[in-house]
């Protein structure tokens, strides 16, 4: 009988230790950009946090009207960073990602084509006209 008990406490171990070591499939990815506008009032950031936090994907909005900055935190899978520009766009606010993603601005610097009119290009050469 305690060889039977014995037994069946490891095994509850072991499915316990096994189960632990896997990752969590539930647990969702998350992705914080911080968006550059040209919002100047809190009429703007009003328009930001009423739409912005129902486009696909998105879980959390922080609006900073002094800095003009619009700080998102969305799921990959479900949305990017072109998307959510293209959302700031339907509300007339002009947005571009903070940070450095392809050069600074996200764009293929290497296409003709390519018309960057983000602030942190400004100074330096990306082989497109600005």
């Amino acid at each position: 009988m305690k060889k039977i008990l014995l037994v069946c406490l490891v095994a509850l171990f072991s499915v316990a230790v096994a189960d632990a070591q896997q990752p969590q499939k539930g647990k969702k990815q998350t992705v914080t950009t911080t968006f550059v506008t040209d919002i100047d009032c809190e009429g703007c950031a009003k328009k930001v946090t009423n739409i912005i936090p129902y486009e696909k994907g998105v879980k959390d909005v922080q609006v900073d009207v002094p800095s003009k900055s619009v700080t998102v935190t969305y799921d990959p899978a479900k949305t990017n960073e072109e998307a959510l520009v293209k959302a700031f766009a339907k509300i007339k606010i002009k947005a571009s990602a903070e940070g450095c993603t392809d050069g600074c601005c996200g764009h293929d610097h290497k296409a003709e084509k390519s018309e960057c009119t983000d602030a942190c290009c400004e100074g330096h050469d990306h082989n497109h006209k600005h």
